[in-house]
């Protein structure tokens, strides 16, 4: 379980982050929502140590771990797929992986494990990341983040940009880390694809909490994601 306790963060003295607190079950898709500005991304940097925390705790499993340099935060076992992916262009396929599997020193099996869901890089292996299409770069993303075997998974606008057959087979995998028992944290503008996989949606208005509601109850009443996201 990967929980946030009060915390507060942002940007040198631009404060962002006011008294925030999540909690992700294991097995749980929670998504976060808010208008743009809204403190998305930055709640999931402060989660992987790239920003200082000014207040507050987090924990993963109830060790915390926001005490840790951001290099230790991927080792603890929270695995990160930031919104424009961040790939190493001039490194191959084969490359970013091993970059994944060598930070929590995976087994080989694992490697094997996560072609399996992408068998597209498996045919790409020797391939540089940059030749890649934008599906495959999120693919590539996704699948060096599960390298790490992570206990929680962020995702920040893994669809964007995406054709519908991308954004359904990154879809199929969430699912399939669920499933698993990963405490997925997501971050998406497409409501729509959210609410078919979310189990909780937390909104966030100003780097503060808004209601965190089941997913089931925005499907029935698209009003309340109209009164915060404003779409």
């Amino acid at each position: 379980m990967l929980e946030l306790h009060g915390i507060g963060a942002g940007y040198g003295r631009a404060q962002v982050l006011h008294d925030l607190n999540l909690r992700v079950e294991a097995g749980e898709i929670l998504c976060l929502l808010g208008r743009n500005g809204a403190g998305k991304t930055t709640t999931m940097q402060a989660i992987m140590g790239l920003l200082p925390l000014m207040s507050g705790r987090i924990t993963l499993d109830g060790t915390e771990i926001s005490a840790l340099p951001a290099y230790h935060v991927p080792r603890a076992g929270i695995g990160y797929i930031p919104q424009g992916r961040r790939l190493f262009p001039g490194l191959t396929v084969a490359q970013n992986l091993a970059v994944g599997m060598q930070t929590r020193r995976s087994p080989p099996h694992v490697l094997n494990e996560v072609l399996e869901l992408f068998p597209r890089l498996a045919e790409r292996m020797n391939q540089r990341a940059q030749t890649l299409s934008g599906g495959e770069q999120q693919m590539l993303a996704t699948a060096r983040a599960l390298c790490l075997q992570p206990k929680a998974l962020l995702l920040d606008e893994p669809t964007e940009g995406l054709q519908p057959s991308m954004i359904e087979a990154i879809r199929q995998v969430i699912v399939q880390m669920r499933s698993k028992g990963v405490a997925i944290l997501l971050v998406e503008q497409r409501v729509d694809a959210v609410l078919s996989v979310a189990d909780r949606v937390a909104f966030i208005e100003n780097g503060r909490n808004g209601e965190t509601l089941p997913a089931e109850a925005l499907r029935a009443d698209h009003a309340i994601v109209e009164r915060y996201v404003g779409v």
